[in-house]
């Protein structure tokens, strides 16, 4: 599990990696923007739209979405990433692996579409499970890192996996080889709790499953 993850970070650099970066955050943070726009705008309106009721509960809707950030950036930032994770195993593939054939699989709007359905699976579970993580913390964040650890190393092996392989060959090898992938999210949800390093969680996450694909674990 860790040879893979170390592979994936002495290739950070790559330029290969820039453009789903750039673009991921920029798309989650406007995400984010829009998502406490409308909670405060929401919350105002229930409140009655006018006064210091209306202003505090657009406060509180500010200050609620910030603290649902924290868990919801990822999910944001896989989806936008999504669409620019090909080039980010491509490039694994053409330095690690230069004897393969070119991918035969999925297409690229296929993983994309792919990353989407995993990104608003998480995010629906994290919605639920944040009033939990706020009433009981402990047992809270230990589900919502659960779930995370889960849906990104399903979700990104099966994005590189669909590149080389038909859907039910995908599932086999993803069944096969669960524990490295859940064990490798796992590492990628601790790593998204972290501000700044959190934007390297879908390229790092990519290129590490990429390697895991390839290699004998």
């Amino acid at each position: 599990m860790l040879q893979p993850l170390l592979l994936a970070l002495r290739q950070i650099p790559d330029p290969a990696f820039r453009r789903p970066l750039f673009f991921g955050a920029l798309g989650a943070l406007a995400g984010l923007a829009g998502l406490a726009w409308l909670s405060a705008w929401g919350l105002g309106a229930v409140a009655g739209g006018e006064g210091w009721l209306a202003n505090a509960a657009a406060a509180a809707g500010v200050v609620l979405v910030a603290v649902a950030a924290w868990w919801l950036f990822i999910p944001l930032l896989l989806a936008v990433a999504g669409l620019f994770l090909d080039g980010v195993a491509e490039a694994v593939e053409r330095r690690h692996y230069p004897a393969l054939p070119p991918p035969q699989g999925a297409s690229t709007a296929v993983q994309a579409w792919g990353a989407a359905v995993m990104a608003a699976k998480l995010v629906g579970l994290t919605l639920i499970l944040l009033p939990l993580s706020l009433l009981l913390p402990v047992v809270g964040v230990v589900l919502l890192w659960a779930v995370a650890a889960i849906f990104l190393g399903d979700g990104l092996f099966e994005g590189v996996a669909l590149r080389r392989m038909e859907r039910a060959s995908a599932d086999a090898l993803r069944r096969q080889r669960r524990l490295a992938i859940w064990g490798l999210g796992g590492v990628l949800a601790l790593l998204a709790a972290v501000p700044v390093a959190n934007l390297l969680v879908p390229v790092l996450g990519t290129a590490a499953m990429t390697h895991l694909l390839h290699r004998r674990i």
